[in-house]
């Protein structure tokens, strides 16, 4: 018997909306997997990294509404909890990370410190 294991994070109706509609473009690499993770830089210390790449060895992988996404175990931490959005808005389009495991976050909104 499997066992469900809760998601990392978790993306909302438009991430997931916008995300399918990049995944269903005639360009689209099949074999890649959403990456959801993080980097040093920023102007508060880590920046988001959310694109699309290939599976590497050591990745956690979990499925969210049908969207095969990969992680590295030790983001995580920083990860766990989070929400992402798609805004799709003149003012603010994009995808937006809400994440309850930052101490603070710059104005531009990709970048977090913990």
């Amino acid at each position: 018997m499997e066992t469900a294991i809760a998601t990392p994070v978790t993306l909302t109706a438009g991430a997931v909306r916008e995300l399918k509609r990049l995944i269903n473009e005639d360009t689209f690499d099949s074999s890649q997997y959403l990456r959801v993770g993080v980097k040093g830089g920023g102007c508060s210390g880590m920046t988001y990294v959310l694109g699309f790449d290939q599976k590497q060895d050591g990745d956690e992988e979990f499925e969210i509404e049908g969207i095969r996404c990969v992680m590295t175990p030790a983001h995580a931490i920083y990860l766990i909890g989070m929400e992402i959005d798609f805004q799709g808005g003149l003012n603010s389009r994009g995808f937006t990370f809400t994440n309850p495991n930052a101490s603070k976050t710059c104005g531009c909104g990709t970048s977090f410190a913990v």
